[in-house]
């Protein structure tokens, strides 16, 4: 896969509702699994048009969890060296993939 076709594909949308009730529209870019954990790699769509403008695209990972009746929602990743993994595979793919 070459550079511009990656930039070519259209990437799943999601939308996401913050604690306030907000909804904020997200590009998922990739989805790692580490260690049994799920985590959703995204960047926001208000940011697409300073693509064009910036080499780099600032990127929100999240992690998948579900409730207890199986409901999936995204978390924030509290724990120091869990983000460092999560960021590490996801540099490794970006350099593997030449993102």
């Amino acid at each position: 896969m070459t550079h511009e076709e990656i930039f070519d594909e259209e990437y799943p949308i999601l939308v996401l509702v913050d604690d306030e009730g907000v909804e904020h529209q997200f590009e998922l870019l990739a989805e790692l699994e580490i260690e049994q954990d799920v985590y959703r790699v995204l960047v926001p769509l208000e940011d697409e048009e300073e693509l064009a403008d910036e080499e780099e695209i600032e990127v929100i990972i999240l992690k998948v969890v579900h409730d207890e009746e199986g409901n999936e929602f995204l978390s924030d990743i509290e724990d120091d060296e869990e983000w460092e993994r999560v960021a590490d595979a996801w540099q490794e793919l970006v350099e593997s993939e030449e993102l």
